[in-house]
């Protein structure tokens, strides 16, 4: 099975159909006022209708109420909602839509943070892993990935200083499910995609893939 791959922070409707076009199964907008990529809802439901349809919509949420939740999730249309706070389970529940899939982040401290979150998050339909930071959001910074067993009861995103440089190394020593990034993609303005460095993070990705898929055939 193939590496899904999940861009995230768009702000510009160009950076999201050049990322679109090459091949993305996810883009991600950022509702944490905090985040240098933040958006409003008016723009992130324009980016959304620029999104074809098999490219699915996550929204980063941090500690909201679940009303505003919901109501983002509607007038915007997300296909997923990841919690990167302080969010419980039962507030996570809360949060959702009915039907509407969800991620749960973990910020990786330990081996013992994941294996507890995966106990905790068990209705989560992946959890995302970054690095740990006292901040909210992502980090932009990596963490150990022998923390990460090969059986795992949910399947992980993973994230976390990921860049067109160190994700094929990450996609063969962890093979997530998929991968997420953000600043390892950034333009100088970090509310700017470069499309250069969103060009080769999706082609190592393929190289990693193919990597694999060779070795299991041997």
């Amino acid at each position: 099975m193939r590496t899904r791959i999940k861009f995230c922070g768009f702000t510009d409707a160009g950076d999201l159909r050049d990322a679109a076009a090459l091949g993305i199964d996810a883009a991600g907008f950022v509702f944490y006022a905090k985040s240098p990529r933040h958006l409003d809802t008016d723009a992130a439901a324009a980016l959304r209708r620029v999104l074809p349809s098999w490219v699915s919509a996550v929204g980063l949420f941090v500690n909201a109420e679940p009303a505003e939740v919901r109501r983002i999730a509607s007038h915007v249309g997300l296909d997923v909602i990841q919690f990167h706070g302080d969010e419980s389970p039962e507030r996570c529940l809360a949060s959702v839509p009915d039907g509407l899939a969800w991620w749960r982040a973990v910020r990786m401290r330990s081996a013992g943070v994941l294996l507890e979150s995966f106990d905790r998050f068990g209705q989560a339909e992946a959890l995302l892993l970054d690095s740990f930071s006292h901040g909210y959001g992502g980090s932009g910074t990596g963490f150990d990935w022998s923390w990460i067993p090969a059986v795992r009861p949910l399947p992980v995103v993973l994230s976390g200083g990921l860049t067109p440089d160190n994700v094929a190394d990450a996609i063969a020593a962890v093979r997530p499910s998929a991968v997420d990034v953000s600043s390892g993609i950034q333009s100088d303005d970090p509310r700017r995609k470069a499309l250069a460095r969103m060009e080769r993070f999706v082609a190592e990705v393929l190289r990693a893939d193919a990597k694999l898929c060779q070795t299991s055939t041997r």
